[in-house]
């Protein structure tokens, strides 16, 4: 099988250069050698963006197209998201054009769950000649019930329930499967781990593949990427693409490039899963407030309040999509931290986008009011916003339920016990597709890798880090979008009214002060009905 996929061809056609020139193996000497192994159960601990699950992509082909004398099997995918999942399908697809082997089109379907509550979409490639199929499926375990074949789960560490997983698949081997798992680290306490320390004692049977990025570069992973760029290979140039690689994971680069779990620091979310949510259409608008602002007098703060808003934050209001539900989390703070308000719109498939994050630093109370009084009136279809009201969150809190309604503010005490019942929801989530982006801002993903488990619950511990503008922060935006998810789990009706202008005079002397009360518990001070 090796000496099949490292042939040199006359033309690259899958790498798609057009140099005059011998082109290389097509595989790389890592990839080659996961390949080459038969092994029932082989494990990958690896660095990030190697193109490991690309090499899969290409034995798995090979696997579906073979008939059942040659060893040919049923292909069972498995990733943690949509995205990866077609990512994963179309490289299968492609290698079989590659090799010339005839394959239907990619089939989409639906899959109906064991409790029939839940529909899942499948991906599926056939190959009529050896009868076989490679389909991707959801990370539950029971889907790989009475099935038989090649399983293989890709990025093992961030499913939800790896060991029924594993479990499940193992019990493939029996009947002749294989099961192929593959994946970054996210921690050393958790299921993927355990699974290669147990091969690497013998107690479990199985072999182990350990990649790290600097392997992958010397056996050519650079000049692979000066191949695919069309850029001539220049050994200076690789030790400073590297060492801008390394730059950027920071202290990640040791669990993300280096494949060390990283030891009982209990984080809840990583670098990888971050990034694949940074989007840089998700806008973040800031309100710094100037020093000695809090000695302004209260029309001089509250006009500098009305011209920001009016220049920074009123063009992004004007953006949001007037057809979609809008849900808020609010994280507070006055004088150390940021006070930060996350947006989420959902779409009719009920996933969540983030249009913007909202942020207040060293902002007093009433501006901080004001600000989101202002933004929360012209956001179309405003359903639910939870705030912080731990501590002096306490009186935003209560000052947005009075203005919207406490059946749309949800104060929020938040407890262990809190944390216990929502970041489960919360990290679903992130992870399955039902939360699609958050910007691409330094602070923000700062913010949400500060989440760790604490005896068996995600929150954010007791420590700083400082932001982009110099001041200090306390997971700020990842709490608030914590809330934000909260928020979204009990819409309200959208807040939408027509005020009637009503002339007191025209109202019964003996009915005056009843109307007076109506309107000023309203909020709406001299609006008339809604």
């Amino acid at each position: 099988m090796t000496d099949t996929l490292t042939k040199k061809p006359k033309a690259p056609p899958l790498l798609g250069a057009n140099f005059d020139i011998e082109a290389p193996a097509v595989l790389l000497p890592y990839q080659q050698k996961w390949i080459a192994d038969e092994s029932q159960l082989k494990i990958a601990e690896k660095s990030r963006r190697i193109g490991l699950t690309w090499a899969e992509a290409a034995d798995c082909a090979l696997v579906a197209a073979s008939d059942k004398k040659s060893g040919g099997q049923n292909v069972y995918y498995v990733g943690y998201n949509q995205d990866m999942t077609m990512e994963f399908v179309e490289a299968c697809a492609m290698w079989a054009r590659s090799f010339n082997y005839a394959a239907s089109e990619i089939e989409e379907g639906i899959f109906v769950d064991e409790d029939g509550d839940k529909e899942i979409k499948t991906y599926t490639i056939r190959f009529p000649k050896a009868k076989n199929r490679i389909t991707a499926l959801s990370s539950r375990p029971s889907n790989l019930r009475g099935k038989q074949g090649v399983v293989v789960i890709d990025e093992a560490a961030f499913h939800e329930d790896l060991a029924g997983l594993i479990k499940a698949a193992l019990a493939l081997l029996i009947w002749g499967g294989k099961v192929r798992i593959i994946s970054t680290h996210n921690g050393d306490e958790n299921a993927f781990n355990d699974l290669i320390q147990e091969v690497r004692a013998l107690k479990r049977s199985g072999t182990v593949h350990k990649t790290t990025f600097k392997e992958a570069v010397e056996q050519g992973l650079y000049k692979r990427v000066c191949l695919r760029l069309g850029r001539d290979y220049d050994a200076a140039e690789e030790a400073a693409w590297m060492a801008e690689v390394y730059k950027f994971y920071g202290d990640d680069a040791e669990e993300e490039l280096d494949v060390i779990p990283a030891q009982g620091s209990g984080r809840w979310l990583t670098m990888g899963q971050l990034e694949k949510l940074q989007n840089e259409d998700s806008k973040v608008i800031r309100f710094i407030a100037p020093k000695g602002f809090e000695l302004w007098t209260e029309d001089a703060r509250n006009n500098h309040v009305d011209k920001w808003l009016e220049e920074v934050a009123d063009p992004v209001l004007l953006t949001l999509d007037k057809t979609h539900p809008h849900y808020y989390g609010l994280d507070f703070a006055r004088k150390r931290d940021a006070s930060s308000m996350w947006w989420q719109a959902e779409r009719l498939n009920m996933s969540r986008y983030c249009p913007y994050v909202l942020e207040m630093e060293k902002t007093p109370y009433n501006q901080q009011k004001r600000i989101c009084i202002h933004v929360i009136e012209r956001t179309p279809r405003f359903s639910k916003g939870a705030n912080d009201a731990t501590g002096n969150g306490g009186f935003l809190a209560e000052q947005l339920q009075i203005k919207f309604g406490a059946h749309r503010i949800d104060a929020v005490n938040m407890s262990e016990g809190w944390y216990a019942e929502h970041t489960p929801h919360f990290g679903k989530c992130l992870t399955d597709g039902t939360i699609e982006d958050m910007p691409a801002d330094r602070d923000i993903r700062d913010d949400h890798l500060l989440f760790k488990k604490i005896k068996g619950v995600a929150r954010i511990p007791a420590e700083r880090t400082t932001s982009s503008t110099g001041s200090k922060r306390h997971g700020d935006s990842g709490i608030a979008h914590l809330l934000c998810d909260y928020a979204s789990k009990f819409p309200t009706p959208e807040l939408d009214w027509t005020p009637v202008p009503v002339d007191r005079s025209e109202v019964p002397r003996g009915m005056r002060d009843m109307f007076e009360k109506l309107v000023s518990l309203s909020g709406f001070l001299g609006s008339g009905c809604f």
